[in-house]
Formats: structure tokens, C-alpha cells, sequence
């Protein structure tokens, strides 16, 4: 009986040890479970902001091809304007128009005959006097253009030494006349001195130029105040100027 109580004993021992293995077994496997999840679930973590930080990148690739594109499409444009631009071979009107470069110029008014216009002569404001001042008044009726500067002769037309013309009041362009509208002419004609050698001038001859030279005739003028004393040697013209400008007039 004692064998047997024995061996049953031993039966039941053997039994609850295999049986504390096989929980301790599952448990280890739930725990294993566990942890390959964990760590699943850990990966599926880590991945995602690797996701999320490639979306911003893929975003901005896209906006670059985008911008790239739009870029492309503009540069034909631009260049279209700058060809327009460049191209152009008239100049816009303050319409929009545009105008052939040197239409309606002065340049096609005739040149002025001694009969186009009426000049006088008057002192400029000294004391003592050295210059007079010419103006030259379009009586044609016409447009036409002063060329050059006023051909003057204090004396006998045929011999009176020429007045020569002073470089720097030379205007930029010939100076175009309307009908009725006014130029201007400095001379000096004297230092002011009381031992130059003077003469007096109570009318003298002034003559115009043409395109090609000279032009036939010219105008008698009567000196201001009943004469002016003349010091040939001295003389000097300016040019025919629209207006007197100080500077390039004063010589």
C-alpha cells in the first residue's frame, strides 16, 4: 500500500510539474508576442515621420517644377517684348502713333530771302556802347529758315571786310521762322574804347545765307540813334538764335 501511495504521489508530482512547464510556456510565448508587436508597432512609429518628412520634400520638388515651368512659359513672352521693343523703327506720338523720324522738321522750310524777312538793329543796355543786337522778323507770310549766321558788311558792300562769326553761339539746328515769329543776332562792334579806330555807321548791308552759299541780295539797315561807332578790326557776329541765351551770346 505504501509502494502504491507512493508511486501515486509521485504520479501527481510529475503531473503538476509538467503542467506549471506548459503555463510557464504560454506565458513566455504571450510575452513574445508582446514584445514582436511592441517592436512592430515601434518600426510602423519610426517609419511614419520619415513618411511625413517626404512629403514636404516631394512638395517642393513639385512647386520647383511648377515654378520651372511657369518660368519657361514666361521667357518666350519677355523676349517677345524686348524684340517688339527693339525692333521698332518709329517714335511714338504722344497719341500712341507712330512717326517717321524727321517728319514735319524744320529742315524742309526754304531757306529765308533777303525779301522773307525785315531785321533791325538796336544797342544792347551799356555803357559805353559795344554791340548791337539784330533781329531778323519773318514777313513772308511762309515758314523758312535762318541758315548761319547774318553776313554783315559796315562799309561798301564790295569792300567791307567780313564780321567773322564767334563758334560757341552756334545754335544746334538752323533756326526755322514761322510767319511773324522773331531771331536774334549778337554783334560786337566795338571795345568802348575812345583811341580804337573807329568809324561811323548810320546804315550798313546785311545779307542771308542760302543752302549753297550766299544768297542773292541783301537787307539795308539803319544804324540805332543816327550811327554807331564801328571798329572793324574788333567785330564779331553770333549766330542766329531763336532767343539772346546768356553765355553763349556773350562775347
Amino acid at each position: 500500500m505504501r509502494t502504491s501511495r507512493r508511486t501515486t504521489r509521485t504520479a501527481l508530482l510529475v503531473a503538476a510539474v509538467a503542467a506549471a512547464s506548459l503555463s510557464l510556456t504560454a506565458c513566455g510565448g504571450d510575452d513574445a508576442g508582446a514584445k514582436d508587436a511592441g517592436s512592430a508597432r515601434s518600426s510602423q512609429s519610426a517609419a511614419a515621420p520619415k513618411t511625413t518628412a517626404a512629403a514636404p520634400a516631394a512638395s517642393a520638388s513639385a512647386s520647383a517644377t511648377a515654378a520651372g515651368q511657369d518660368g519657361a512659359s514666361a521667357a518666350p513672352a519677355a523676349a517677345k517684348t524686348t524684340t517688339g521693343s527693339t525692333g521698332s523703327t518709329g517714335t511714338s506720338g504722344g497719341d500712341g502713333s507712330e512717326t517717321t523720324k524727321g517728319a514735319g522738321s524744320g529742315a524742309e522750310a526754304p531757306a529765308c530771302a533777303h525779301g522773307d524777312v525785315k531785321i533791325t538793329a538796336a544797342k544792347a543796355d551799356e555803357v559805353p556802347t559795344e554791340h548791337i543786337v539784330l533781329t531778323a522778323t519773318n514777313t513772308s507770310g511762309r515758314a523758312c529758315t535762318l541758315l548761319g549766321h547774318p553776313l554783315i558788311a559796315f562799309g561798301d558792300i564790295q569792300t567791307a571786310k567780313d564780321v567773322p562769326p564767334v563758334a560757341k553761339s552756334r545754335p544746334a539746328a538752323p533756326v526755322v521762322l514761322d510767319p511773324g515769329a522773331p531771331a536774334y543776332a549778337n554783334v560786337r562792334i566795338s571795345l568802348g574804347g575812345v583811341h580804337e579806330d573807329n568809324k561811323v555807321v548810320k546804315e550798313f548791308n546785311v545779307n542771308l545765307f542760302a543752302a549753297d552759299g550766299p544768297a542773292e541780295g541783301s537787307v539795308v539797315v539803319t544804324a540805332p540813334a543816327g550811327g554807331v561807332a564801328v571798329d572793324e578790326a574788333v567785330a564779331k557776329t553770333g549766330y542766329w538764335t531763336p532767343e539772346l541765351r546768356n553765355g553763349a551770346d556773350d562775347f
